[in-house]
């Protein structure tokens, strides 16, 4: 059961492959998920993977005696999931494969793998992975998820007179683009107390709040390294002065929820002037924000995150509704909330 996480799902296809029979489903948001882009390259290797529902899970894995062939493939749309699940499976083929990728995506598999003795060489948009043993690296020390502290990160941007430090987050240049865009925006963001983790770059953040924000348009290169961030991007957006745009991000449809329709959804629930595109969304800001009495998540931990930020922003209370999803990737958000700011300005 791996419960709305796509990110389990896909990992695990790729680590049991040919291992074991197996059986991986989830609740009704991952049901909606695509499996191919996992499914057909790893088929390709030799493994036994069915669904009884085109493209959807449940997917069935069947343990086979013969090893998992090499395999040279390149991936239609830049995924660090798909990669990974690559790259997992390839670890036990009879040969070296290559993976390649239309875009730079993340890179923490790649860094984990090599602490842990796995011969594979990373150049830019290529993986190219040799069959290994890996070895315990005894303890792994695992840094904050930036993907998770963007969601402070912006309150705390978008209310004025505020100063959040968060501290020991995972700084990977391949996952923390999302701070290149507000600095972009005109946010006060330092970096401080860098250090590694396990071969993971690790630091604080501290932004403060107050500054004139201004839209920007995201750059499509990094897109693929920030698709998780886009939804707090234009929560902060809504409070920025002039256009911000996001393009070549039609990955966004395929996530818990239609991302794009649910974000746009969203911020115009709270007055903001937000328009759904094929592959993106524009967020045109600085209307008067006005709190809903609720909100709803529609299953996806990401919408439930960003209404928090406009919450933030309107300092008004909201209840968001099936809320239960946000732990997905935020365990203990709540209090954690209430820590970052306070009573008045806390979710109910």
């Amino acid at each position: 059961d791996c419960g709305n996480s796509g990110t389990t799902l896909r990992l695990l296809m790729g680590v049991l492959a040919g291992r074991v029979n197996a059986i991986l489903d989830g609740d009704a948001s991952l049901r909606r998920r695509p499996i191919a882009r996992v499914a057909e390259p790893l088929k390709t290797m030799g493994a036994k993977i069915t669904s009884n529902r085109t493209d959807r899970p449940p997917v069935y894995l069947r343990r086979q005696n013969t090893i998992l062939r090499p395999i040279r493939y390149t991936m239609k749309v830049a995924s660090a999931q798909v990669k990974s699940a690559l790259i997992l499976a390839a670890l036990r083929a009879s040969g070296s494969s290559v993976i390649g990728s239309p875009a730079v995506t993340r890179d923490h598999t790649e860094r984990m793998l090599a602490a842990m003795g796995a011969k594979l060489r990373s150049t830019g948009k290529t993986v190219r992975v040799n069959p290994s043993h890996l070895t315990s690296p005894g303890l792994l020390h695992v840094p904050g998820d930036v993907s998770s502290a963007v969601y402070l990160l912006c309150a705390a941007a978008a209310v004025p007179g505020s100063s959040l430090r968060v501290r020991s987050v995972g700084v990977n240049p391949t996952r923390s683009a999302a701070l290149d865009v507000m600095r972009r925006m005109g946010a006060r963001i330092q970096i401080s107390n860098r250090t590694q983790w396990s071969g993971e770059p690790v630091a604080d953040i501290v932004v403060a709040g107050g500054t004139p924000l201004r839209g920007v348009t995201v750059p499509a290169r990094l897109v693929p390294i920030l698709i998780d961030e886009i939804p707090a991007l234009c929560a902060l957006a809504v409070t920025a002065r002039g256009t911000f745009v996001v393009r070549g991000a039609g990955e966004l449809k395929v996530k818990e929820s239609n991302r794009i329709r649910t974000t746009v959804a969203l911020l115009r629930s709270f007055g903001a002037d937000a328009r759904a595109l094929a592959d993106g969304i524009v967020v045109r800001g600085g209307k008067e924000l006005r709190a809903p009495r609720r909100v709803n998540t529609h299953g996806d931990h990401r919408i439930g995150l960003s209404a928090a930020i406009l919450a933030a922003a309107a300092q008004a209370p909201i209840t968001i509704d099936d809320a239960d999803c946000i732990a997905t990737s935020f365990p203990k958000f709540a209090q954690t909330w209430k820590a970052a700011f306070g009573s008045k300005r806390t979710l109910q």
